[in-house]
């Protein structure tokens, strides 16, 4: 986008927001910045701070967002109200859910309770039946994260390039990652429920970034909130509260194997997100121009080293990382 362009979508979203709230003399601030070409601005109301949804309808279409949060919120999830909208143009106005987010807000001392509650929003989420026509984390998406793994992780970012033994072992690897996550009980799945896309609210926490919402495996979404991108914890508490969640999901009478296949089950499905997000990551730095991302790498190598010794079946993945990546990592770092 030139800057002409984004002057003139400026322009354009501040007389919107001042029409819909009746306040001529709002101005906006910058509420939070994301991955995507979707951008929130927090502006004062005659009654409150309000905030303004911006997404470019040829960009990233709002209608997807629209359609789940209704779902959504008809299941019981705590979701964002909105105030106002003009689809065709790409703007919503939504309550203001606050400042931080649920990542800027855990400690040590808190993340029990706030998980706590973090879980009661994802069972309900979970018995949601996905709406008629709705997309699958199925085979063909699992293909495309292995790929991004290799194209912009091991290619891009590490100038790896494996020879033929070492390039059937991770793809058998793969393989045995994708079947895991394709024989799970589906559920509507979330695909990033992590705390930064929570907010901690009264009768929340309130979901954010659901417009992607599938069917997909049952331990998707929990191993996606206690190993997060941004945030990690010690092994043994992402354990207890993967345990914690089981016993809920049980109550809850969702289809949750017995405990010690779910804990194999959420293992496996996070390594097959921890390489998938190495390779997001280095795409939105090589390709995108968005280089924080970047420093988050080595977090995903730690949540590899932790898992990967308990499952042999993975062991040519392990011996990637030893004899590979991590050589690698520390030739780009140096």
């Amino acid at each position: 986008m030139t800057q002409a362009v984004s002057d003139a979508r400026a322009a354009t979203r501040l007389a919107w927001a001042r029409a819909a709230t009746g306040n001529p003399s709002l101005e906006l601030q910058r509420a939070s910045v994301d991955a995507g070409f979707r951008s929130y601005w927090r502006g004062d109301a005659l009654d409150g701070t309000v905030i303004v949804m911006d997404s470019p309808p040829e960009l990233e279409d709002p209608k997807p967002w629209l359609r789940m949060r209704d779902v959504l919120e008809a299941g019981g999830v705590r979701v964002p109200h909105v105030l106002a909208r003009d689809v065709d143009a790409g703007f919503l106005l939504l309550e203001d859910l606050g400042g931080p987010t649920l990542a800027q807000m855990l400690t040590a001392d808190n993340a029990d309770a706030h998980f706590d509650a973090a879980i009661a929003q994802l069972l309900k989420l979970q018995q949601i039946a996905l709406p008629e026509g709705g997309g699958e984390f199925g085979e063909a998406l699992l293909q495309r994260d292995a790929g991004l793994f290799e194209e912009w992780f091991l290619r891009r970012h590490l100038g790896i390039e494996l020879d033929c033994g070492e390039a059937e072992k991770l793809q058998l690897v793969q393989r045995r990652l994708m079947d895991n996550a394709l024989a799970q009980a589906r559920v509507l799945t979330h695909r990033d429920f992590m705390p930064r896309n929570l907010m901690p609210v009264v009768d929340g926490p309130a979901v954010l970034d659901f417009q992607d919402c599938v069917s997909g495996p049952i331990a998707y979404d929990p191993i996606s909130l206690f190993k997060d991108a941004f945030l990690s914890w010690p092994l043994e508490r992402v354990d207890g509260w993967l345990a914690l969640y089981h016993a809920r999901a049980l109550e809850a009478g969702l289809p949750v194997p017995p405990l010690p296949r779910f804990q194999r089950d959420a293992d496996w499905l996070g390594v097959q997100r921890h390489l998938k997000i190495l390779g997001i990551f280095c795409r939105l730095h090589y390709r995108d121009a968005k280089s924080k991302y970047i420093a988050d790498l080595p977090r995903f190598i730690v949540y590899l080293d932790e898992v990967l010794p308990r499952y042999p079946e993975l062991a040519a993945l392990r011996e990637l990382l030893d004899t590979r990546i991590r050589p690698a990592m520390q030739r780009v770092a140096a």
